[in-house]
Protein backbone atom coordinates (compact mmCIF):
# COMPACT_ATOMS: atom_id res chain seq x y z
CA UNK A 1 0.00 0.00 0.00
CA UNK A 2 0.90 3.49 -1.02
CA UNK A 3 1.76 6.44 1.72
CA UNK A 4 -2.32 8.16 1.50
CA UNK A 5 -0.76 11.01 1.35
CA UNK A 6 0.66 10.42 -2.33
CA UNK A 7 -2.89 9.76 -3.60
CA UNK A 8 -3.32 13.38 -4.29
CA UNK A 9 -0.23 13.88 -6.11
CA UNK A 10 -0.55 10.98 -7.65
CA UNK A 11 -3.87 11.80 -9.11
CA UNK A 12 -3.19 15.24 -9.52
CA UNK A 13 -0.63 14.31 -12.04
CA UNK A 14 -3.54 12.27 -13.77
CA UNK A 15 -5.13 15.56 -13.92
CA UNK A 16 -2.38 17.97 -15.00
CA UNK A 17 -3.53 18.93 -18.24
CA UNK A 18 -6.56 17.17 -18.78
CA UNK A 19 -9.81 19.18 -19.44
CA UNK A 20 -12.36 16.13 -19.74
CA UNK A 21 -13.93 14.94 -16.52
CA UNK A 22 -14.66 11.56 -16.91
CA UNK A 23 -11.33 10.15 -17.59
CA UNK A 24 -10.25 11.14 -14.71
CA UNK A 25 -12.81 10.35 -12.15
CA UNK A 26 -12.16 6.94 -14.20
CA UNK A 27 -8.45 6.64 -13.15
CA UNK A 28 -8.81 8.57 -9.07
CA UNK A 29 -11.43 5.57 -8.85
CA UNK A 30 -9.02 2.86 -10.07
CA UNK A 31 -5.80 4.67 -7.89
CA UNK A 32 -7.80 4.88 -4.70
CA UNK A 33 -9.13 1.23 -4.87
CA UNK A 34 -5.71 -0.12 -6.28
CA UNK A 35 -3.65 1.87 -3.94
CA UNK A 36 -5.56 1.52 -0.40
CA UNK A 37 -5.53 -0.89 1.54
CA UNK A 38 -8.67 -2.85 2.99
CA UNK A 39 -11.20 -0.82 0.20
CA UNK A 40 -13.81 -2.68 -1.25
CA UNK A 41 -15.84 0.00 -3.61
CA UNK A 42 -14.06 3.49 -4.28
CA UNK A 43 -16.35 6.20 -6.32
CA UNK A 44 -17.88 9.26 -7.29
CA UNK A 45 -21.74 10.06 -7.55
CA UNK A 46 -22.42 13.01 -9.28
CA UNK A 47 -25.15 15.45 -8.03
CA UNK A 48 -28.23 15.82 -11.16
CA UNK A 49 -31.04 17.73 -9.79
CA UNK A 50 -32.08 16.74 -6.18
CA UNK A 51 -29.84 13.76 -6.53
CA UNK A 52 -26.64 12.06 -6.64
CA UNK A 53 -26.13 9.57 -10.20
CA UNK A 54 -23.74 7.02 -10.21
CA UNK A 55 -20.42 7.95 -11.92
CA UNK A 56 -17.10 5.98 -12.38
CA UNK A 57 -16.08 3.78 -9.89
CA UNK A 58 -13.75 0.20 -8.84
CA UNK A 59 -16.35 -2.38 -6.81
CA UNK A 60 -19.30 -4.48 -7.09
CA UNK A 61 -22.70 -2.72 -9.10
CA UNK A 62 -24.00 -0.17 -7.04
CA UNK A 63 -26.88 2.00 -6.58
CA UNK A 64 -27.59 3.96 -9.62
CA UNK A 65 -29.52 7.18 -7.76
CA UNK A 66 -29.53 8.33 -4.33
CA UNK A 67 -31.71 11.16 -3.63
CA UNK A 68 -30.04 14.22 -1.73
CA UNK A 69 -30.21 13.66 1.89
CA UNK A 70 -30.34 9.91 2.04
CA UNK A 71 -28.06 7.14 2.93
CA UNK A 72 -24.29 8.59 3.83
CA UNK A 73 -23.39 9.58 -0.06
CA UNK A 74 -26.65 11.68 0.13
CA UNK A 75 -26.31 13.28 3.89
CA UNK A 76 -22.72 14.09 3.23
CA UNK A 77 -23.76 15.68 -0.01
CA UNK A 78 -26.51 17.45 1.44
CA UNK A 79 -24.54 18.56 4.64
CA UNK A 80 -21.53 19.92 2.79
CA UNK A 81 -19.08 17.63 4.97
CA UNK A 82 -17.05 14.61 5.07
CA UNK A 83 -18.76 11.81 6.86
CA UNK A 84 -16.84 8.44 8.49
CA UNK A 85 -18.95 6.11 9.12
CA UNK A 86 -17.18 3.20 11.78
CA UNK A 87 -20.28 1.27 11.10
CA UNK A 88 -22.82 1.90 8.31
CA UNK A 89 -25.48 -0.74 10.04
CA UNK A 90 -25.47 1.89 12.66
CA UNK A 91 -25.92 4.92 10.30
CA UNK A 92 -29.75 6.00 10.00
CA UNK A 93 -30.92 5.04 6.75
CA UNK A 94 -27.98 3.82 5.57
CA UNK A 95 -28.29 2.36 2.12
CA UNK A 96 -26.51 -1.06 1.29
CA UNK A 97 -25.76 -1.52 -2.45
CA UNK A 98 -23.48 -3.97 -1.12
CA UNK A 99 -24.53 -6.23 1.93
CA UNK A 100 -20.59 -7.00 2.51
CA UNK A 101 -19.80 -3.11 3.40
CA UNK A 102 -19.65 -2.54 7.00
CA UNK A 103 -17.65 0.91 6.85
CA UNK A 104 -17.49 4.00 4.57
CA UNK A 105 -16.41 7.51 4.17
CA UNK A 106 -17.60 9.77 2.15
CA UNK A 107 -16.20 13.36 1.15
CA UNK A 108 -18.67 15.96 -1.06
CA UNK A 109 -16.91 17.08 -4.20
CA UNK A 110 -17.42 21.30 -3.83
CA UNK A 111 -16.65 24.40 -6.08
CA UNK A 112 -16.83 26.88 -2.88
CA UNK A 113 -20.45 26.19 -1.72
CA UNK A 114 -21.78 24.14 -4.63
CA UNK A 115 -21.70 20.07 -4.34
CA UNK A 116 -20.54 18.36 -7.60
CA UNK A 117 -20.88 15.21 -5.89
CA UNK A 118 -19.49 13.01 -3.32
CA UNK A 119 -16.26 10.36 -3.33
CA UNK A 120 -17.50 7.46 -1.81
CA UNK A 121 -14.85 4.55 -0.31
CA UNK A 122 -16.58 1.46 1.38
CA UNK A 123 -14.92 -1.33 2.94
CA UNK A 124 -16.24 -4.76 4.47
CA UNK A 125 -14.14 -4.28 7.75
CA UNK A 126 -15.65 -2.30 10.68
CA UNK A 127 -14.02 1.25 11.44
CA UNK A 128 -11.52 1.50 8.35
CA UNK A 129 -11.58 4.77 7.70
CA UNK A 130 -9.58 7.73 10.18
CA UNK A 131 -8.41 11.63 10.18
CA UNK A 132 -5.55 9.86 7.81
CA UNK A 133 -7.69 9.03 5.66
CA UNK A 134 -10.07 11.69 5.70
CA UNK A 135 -7.39 14.61 5.42
CA UNK A 136 -5.99 12.36 2.07
CA UNK A 137 -9.59 11.80 0.64
CA UNK A 138 -10.36 15.76 1.19
CA UNK A 139 -7.02 16.91 -1.00
CA UNK A 140 -8.05 14.04 -3.75
CA UNK A 141 -11.65 15.44 -3.42
CA UNK A 142 -10.56 19.15 -3.80
CA UNK A 143 -8.41 17.91 -7.06
CA UNK A 144 -11.54 16.11 -8.52
CA UNK A 145 -13.40 19.25 -7.86
CA UNK A 146 -11.58 21.88 -9.72
CA UNK A 147 -11.55 19.50 -12.76
CA UNK A 148 -15.46 19.01 -12.53
CA UNK A 149 -15.59 22.76 -11.45
CA UNK A 150 -13.57 24.05 -15.17
CA UNK A 151 -17.26 23.13 -16.45
CA UNK A 152 -15.88 21.97 -19.82
CA UNK A 153 -17.39 18.68 -19.17
CA UNK A 154 -17.51 14.73 -19.09
CA UNK A 155 -15.73 14.41 -22.40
Amino acid sequence: MEDDRELAPKIRALAEGERAALPLLCNAAAVLYQDMERVSWAGVYLLRGDELILGPFQGKPACIRIPLGKGVCGTAAREKRTLVVPDVHAFPGHIACDSASRSEIVVPLLDGEKVLGVLDLDSTELDRFGEQERAALEEVAGVLAGVLARGEGLL
